[in-house]
């Protein structure tokens, strides 16, 4: 029970940490100051060093993280959860997860109202919505540290545990840096995605934790 409380009190601690930092990211794309202003002169040195090897690469690793793969991997993904241990509970985690990523994204992306970079640097299709926070560093850092995190509960050996983790990582690294080097999105869009999965992710355990049932307690149910 001790051990619960202090998982919870950590975890509350992790959420007032991320929103503060969010917050302060969300005024600074609002104003166009402290770390957003250097965003123009960031995204400008991107674009010019480019490397056209690499683009392709780059457009692969982006396409990991958009709506439609996240949203077809989800559904698979717990439907195989559900089958393969019988539970729900870690299913309905992720999926939980993935639909507050959604819903966080659209909700913020309108009140704040930010303008993406100018369509001319877009390497891809160019998208016409508000580009704080990406939505792409959000969902995909959610989606992957959340697999990881599951997979954390289950019976893999460490090795795999920690390479699972690495993974979630680098992925949700690369797919946000990627939204930068297309052109997509600003420097500080992308720390705002990924402060406000990481927030959202405390959350999310913070609850799972305080939720948590005893082993005795599982027995008499």
């Amino acid at each position: 029970m001790a051990i619960m409380t202090v998982r919870v009190a950590a975890g509350l601690a992790a959420v007032g940490l991320g929103t503060a930092i969010f917050v302060d990211l969300a005024d600074a794309a609002t104003e166009g100051d402290d770390l957003a202003a250097f965003d123009p002169q960031l995204t400008t040195t991107v674009v010019e060093h480019r490397i056209a090897e690499l683009t392709p690469l780059v457009r692969a690793i982006t396409y990991l993280g958009d709506i439609p793969i996240l949203t077809g991997l989800t559904i698979v993904i717990a439907l195989l959860i559900r089958a393969f241990t019988h539970r729900w509970r870690p299913a309905l985690i992720l999926i939980i997860g993935m639909v507050g990523a959604a819903a966080l994204t659209y909700g913020f992306k309108v009140l704040i109202g930010r303008d993406r970079p100018d369509a001319s640097i877009v390497l891809g299709t160019v998208n016409t919505g508000f580009s704080f926070p990406s939505g792409h560093s959000l969902s995909s850092t959610v989606f992957f540290v959340l697999l990881a995190a599951l997979l954390w509960k289950s019976n893999a050996s460490r090795l795999t545990k920690l390479a699972a983790t690495a993974a979630a990582l680098l992925l949700s690294l690369a797919i946000g840096l990627s939204r930068i080097y297309l052109g997509y999105h600003w420097a500080t869009d992308v720390l705002g995605g990924w402060t406000l999965a990481l927030t959202w992710l405390a959350l999310l355990g913070t609850a799972t934790a305080a939720c948590h049932r005893s082993p005795a307690r599982e027995r008499q149910t």
